[in-house]
């Protein structure tokens, strides 16, 4: 698996102050991206006023969360307890698991962090702009947390990112908690949460075993879909690892196809080859800053984890998945839709 640089994921190139260093950087090592970028940053911002998903109650909310995300970012590293308790890694994996889920995460994996699931370098913030990826820290602790299937099927509305933002606040907390408890035993732990991962959450996460990455290239989790955010603590604390997902998930997404047929973007691949499976993600981006909201429409799209689990899945036959999508479609259409803007 190819290293990713994170500082060519739109959010990090979407930071690069015009004429600042970190922007001369980037846009001389890759010239062709300085003008698609260009033209997005000067599109409304998400949650701006001109923008038609804004809703004066809500954005105040969404940034709220975002605001509250950044000031934890500090707490993602902290001091590790001198003293080292000596653990059993069988007794301490189930723990910490357990820990977890009474925290607030539907599911929760452990898997071993080879360097290549990290990012190469960091590039979201300009403190640490270039910096090579501290690869380290050996396992991950993953964890999926729920977000509102109402919530979501009202995207691309400003309550389906009220959600969003949500999640990736009880992830961070969930986050930190579980990295402190580990820094107390005496082990080096840390946090990944929204805007401060040193890698990208869904192939880790397909590794712990929570889900499979679907058409959409979001996680299906095992848990609840499409219908979750992501949190990660590294530690080199060893672990009990646990065994990948079995669902069967790319075949159920070739033969479904709902988030292609939705995507207002037309950015996720129509293709019944999944190793093509790819979103171009200035154009998915694009659509976000036009909606003013993370748009949210391949994940409330997906039938999965809101009409069927996933672990369901992996026991139909193909006909058995034509007749339950099409017995979907006819019945809410291209997808589920809540226009109930109320719901909070």
């Amino acid at each position: 698996m190819k290293r990713v640089d994170e500082r060519d994921i739109m959010f990090a190139r979407m930071g690069l102050q015009p004429g600042g260093v970190e922007y001369l950087d980037y846009y001389k090592r890759h010239p062709k991206r300085e003008a698609i970028d260009g033209e997005l940053r000067d599109m409304p911002h998400l949650c701006a006023q001109n923008t038609p998903t804004y809703d004066p109650m809500l954005v105040p909310a969404v940034e709220a969360n975002f605001e509250l995300l950044a000031h934890l970012r500090q707490f993602c590293n902290g001091e590790v307890n001198a003293i080292k308790t000596q653990v059993d890694t069988q007794e301490i994996s189930s723990l910490i698991k357990n820990m977890t889920a009474h925290y607030g995460a539907v599911d929760v994996g452990i898997a071993r962090t080879d360097e290549e699931f990290y990012y190469s370098h960091r590039g979201r913030h300009t403190q640490n702009y270039g910096d090579a990826v501290d690869t380290s820290s050996k396992y991950a602790i993953v964890f999926a947390v729920e977000m509102s299937v109402d919530a979501v099927n009202t995207a691309p509305a400003m309550s389906a990112c009220l959600e969003t933002s949500k999640a990736y606040v009880d992830a961070a907390v969930i986050g930190l908690q579980i990295a402190q408890f580990i820094r107390g035993l005496g082990y080096d732990a840390r946090c990944h949460m929204d805007g401060n991962y040193l890698m990208p959450a869904i192939p880790i996460a397909v590794e712990a075993g929570l889900g499979e990455r679907g058409r959409n290239s979001l996680l299906i989790s095992r848990a609840n879909g499409c219908f979750v955010r992501l949190g990660i603590v590294t530690t080199e604390l060893a672990l009990q690892t646990d065994a990948k997902a079995n669902l069967n998930i790319e075949r159920f997404c070739r033969l479904c196809a709902l988030c292609v047929k939705t995507c207002p973007a037309r950015t996720i691949s129509e293709s019944g080859d999944s190793a093509t499976w790819r979103i171009e993600q200035e154009k998915c981006y694009k659509t976000w800053r036009s909606l003013g909201t993370d748009c949210g429409i391949c994940i409330s799209a997906c039938p999965i984890g809101q009409e069927i689990d996933a672990e369901n899945i992996k026991d139909m036959t193909e006909e058995q998945i034509i007749a339950f999508v099409d017995g979907y479609k006819a019945k809410f259409g291209s997808r589920k839709r809540n226009r109930n803007k109320g719901f909070v």
